[in-house]
């Protein structure tokens, strides 16, 4: 009995640390470390294949998560387009009522400036949406989201990402651990059992 306990005991240690050394293994060694006897070289997952996770972080975020057009959408909206045209509204009728001369009576006056903010609220919205439309189509062609992503991961130091990555999933990985000391003292039971029946 005593023996499949020690064996339990010896099969959840390896588990354990196994599982801890295999998630240390994602990060470290950051810097790659040759062995030139066996030809190997050495280095975590996540820094050895960096370049491939930020490219495929950046398109995910593009495809997926955000695009230029989605911006727009959200920033351009019903309510900031009348804000505009009034704006303009406004500058314009007030820019009309300086240059009129002095010297047309007030009535007129007052009918041509009435005429010109009827035209801007007529014509200005469609002419807004044709800019908007044209300036949206200009932004999705030099303005490439998942490359901004990507540039970004590939300027964080691998610590940075490495600190953020197991602040995130901190729980998950204990119980990856912890999972890991479980299963080798169950395996490590197994194996005190067979060698006690043989």
């Amino acid at each position: 009995m005593i023996k499949i306990i020690i064996m339990a005991l010896i099969g959840g240690a390896i588990g354990w640390i196994t599982n801890v050394l295999a998630i240390k293994m994602l990060f470290r060694p950051i810097k790659p470390i040759k062995i030139p006897l066996f030809n190997l070289k050495i280095q975590g997952l996540i820094p050895m294949r960096r370049n491939e996770i930020s490219k495929s972080i950046g398109e995910a975020v593009e495809k997926e998560l955000v695009n230029i057009s989605e911006i727009f959408d959200k920033l351009v909206t019903a309510e900031n387009k009348k804000e505009v045209i009034d704006n303009i509204k406004l500058k314009v009728v007030a820019s009309v009522e300086l240059k009129i001369p002095s010297i047309i009576p007030g009535s007129i006056r007052g009918k041509i400036v009435d005429y010109i903010g009827d035209q801007i609220e007529k014509e200005s919205g469609a002419i807004l949406d044709s800019t908007i439309d044209d300036f949206t189509e200009r932004a999705i062609e030099r303005i490439n989201i998942g490359q901004m992503v990507e540039n970004k991961i590939d300027e964080f130091e691998l610590e940075k990402i490495e600190e953020m990555i197991i602040k995130l999933s901190a729980k998950e990985l204990k119980h990856i651990e912890i999972l890991g000391g479980v299963l080798g003292v169950v395996i490590g039971l197994i194996q005190g059992m067979i060698v006690q029946l043989f």
